[in-house]
């Protein structure tokens, strides 16, 4: 479990197959000496497994399944990538709950600085725009951001000047690709009102009177 905020920010070293999975190394400072093999860290929003850890560097984990669902494919020697340790029970809980299970990806459209703050519009996945609510919590690269607006597959969030300099928000450019989460509050709610993707007529998955006391709301 994660808040969405960025301790720091590391660059890749090295990316690799290594006993059938992916490893990447991760130039992380003085985090990395904190870390512990089998620790939990989020890379850019994914939650990966520490497999070494020291002298300013850690090898992590990444199964198959994360290289396809997530940016990481398309990661090079000396990308920049933010990361966050798990939460802690004795933390404080800033940000929003963040679990590093990325749901997809999302695409810079356009990138907006206007005086100390700066407007950032992503092009999400259609099948995931249910999830997202303006003025609701969207994780983007690991990074806990509002939702400012939204217009389809297009979401405005504002950008302060502290969150573009502490992580690589500050390096993406138009057409860049990040890591994308939406608020699992979400996802429970469709589960809870037994909603389904595949329902479309309004007798059937839509809400009704009707349909909240069938399932006993």
């Amino acid at each position: 479990m994660f808040t969405g905020l960025i301790e720091t920010v590391g660059t890749v070293r090295s990316i690799g197959r290594r006993d059938g999975v992916f490893v990447i190394s991760v130039d992380a400072g003085s985090m990395a000496d904190t870390l512990f093999r089998g620790e939990s860290v989020a890379v850019s929003g994914a939650c990966l497994t520490v497999r070494s850890s020291g002298g300013g560097r850690f090898e992590a984990d990444v199964t198959e399944e994360t290289m396809k669902r997530t940016r990481f494919f398309s990661l090079r020697p000396g990308d920049r990538v933010n990361l966050e340790r798990a939460l802690r029970l004795d933390s404080g809980l800033d940000g929003h709950i963040v679990t590093g299970h990325v749901d997809g990806t999302a695409i810079l459209r356009s990138f907006v600085r206007s005086g100390g703050s700066s407007e950032m519009i992503f092009e999400i996945p259609s099948e995931l725009e249910r999830y997202v609510v303006h003025k609701g919590s969207i994780a983007l690269d690991g990074i806990s951001l509002t939702i400012a607006s939204l217009d389809g597959p297009l979401v405005s969030v504002a950008v302060i000047p502290t969150t573009l300099s502490d992580t690589n928000l500050s390096n993406l450019s138009i057409g860049g690709v990040v890591n994308l989460e939406v608020d699992v509050l979400g996802r429970y709610v469709e589960r809870l009102l037994g909603l389904k993707v595949e329902e479309s007529s309004p007798r059937e998955g839509g809400l009704s009177i009707e349909r909240l006391d069938e399932i006993g709301w």
